[in-house]
């Protein structure tokens, strides 16, 4: 199996990155092929006390910034880290890791890599670390959708949770400002119909946001517009929440006391919410795997997102995805003939 990386993308490029990669070639037999610069790529490696010739190194020094346009990937910047990957991707790898511009790699991955046939719209899905995990699609890609995405999202998301997280039979929830089937706008409403009807889903229904940190359902589908800022609002809370948490139990010596009594119980709360133990977002609805690492990922957040790459491989979960959805769309042909 060959996993490709995106060496150059990201807030903590090369060095977090490579030193991800480090781990990887030291604790699994995953083949890699880190994409960037080599002379930094073969410097963190010989920082990190790792054997860069135990990696593929093929060389750009064009890197895709956090701040450039998305098309850059597939125009003026193509051969970037991120763009010569995808391309690697296409031509001989099983699956690529990036943690760099997200609007990049969704637009580079849907041109260069292409979309599993039949499949709508590729959507970036997003592990919320809460009770249980919940998987969120579409977490950003996708501002504009149609009830068939959400349906399609439905689908690729029970397969990947049960195939990936180990959930046995996923259960599937719409987003939504109401729990009534007649709630949201037009689009909202098409959609509950649509997930209602669908046999080879377990649909719950909607879930309002105030019920997601106790983990209603196993997948939650939206729109990316949604998805997005509820996204950021679950972060923004967590980083709050502790934040205030430390203040409190800094402010005199009673407090710190309680404070030492408390300490592995908090850790474990906060390892709990910590979302980079899954790895990273995965691109669902392409041909071949690709993980969409967080921006500031340090380098266990990076092997993470390797593994779970490979077990997105592993697990055939795109052979998968193309099945339940060519049997899909022959149903939902069926049931409009018979109408």
């Amino acid at each position: 199996m060959n996993i490709i990386i995106d060496a150059m993308g990201g807030d903590n490029a090369p060095d977090e990155i490579v030193r991800g990669a480090a781990l990887v070639l030291k604790e699994t037999k995953i083949k890699l092929t880190l994409v960037g610069d080599r002379e930094r790529i073969e410097s963190c490696f010989a920082q990190c006390g790792a054997d860069p010739r135990m990696a593929e190194i093929v060389h750009t020094s064009v890197a895709v910034s956090m701040d450039d346009d998305p098309m850059c990937v597939v125009r003026a910047k193509k051969d970037s880290s991120m763009g010569t990957g995808l391309h690697l991707l296409k031509e001989r790898g099983d699956a690529m890791v990036s943690a760099g511009n997200t609007g990049a790699l969704h637009l580079g991955s849907s041109l260069i890599v292409r979309s599993i046939k039949g499949v709508q719209r590729a959507g970036i899905a997003t592990v919320l670390p809460f009770v249980r995990p919940v998987l969120l699609l579409d977490s950003g890609a996708n501002v504009n959708v149609t009830a068939e995405y959400l349906a399609q999202w439905a689908i690729m998301g029970s397969i990947y949770m049960k195939n990936v997280l180990g959930v046995e039979k996923p259960t599937v929830g719409l987003l939504n400002n109401g729990t009534e089937d007649h709630k949201g706008t037009q689009i909202e409403i098409d959609a509950y119909r649509k997930l209602s009807s669908m046999e080879n889903i377990r649909f719950i229904g909607n879930v309002e946001g105030k019920d997601l940190p106790f983990a209603p359902c196993d997948v939650l589908v939206t729109d990316g517009f949604t998805g997005n800022i509820a996204l950021k609002l679950i972060e923004g809370m967590a980083k709050f929440f502790f934040g205030n948490l430390k203040t409190l139990y800094s402010k005199n010596a009673a407090t710190k006391l309680s404070f030492l009594a408390m300490k592995d119980g908090l850790k474990r709360m906060k390892n709990d919410f910590d979302a980079s133990e899954y790895g990273g977002a995965p691109l669902l609805g392409l041909a071949k795997p690709v993980i969409k690492a967080h921006g500031s990922s340090d380098a266990r957040a990076i092997f993470n997102a390797v593994r779970q790459a490979e077990a997105f491989v592993r697990t055939g979960v795109t052979d998968q995805i193309s099945e339940q959805l060519r049997v899909y769309r022959e149903a939902d042909a069926q049931a409009e003939e018979s109408k």
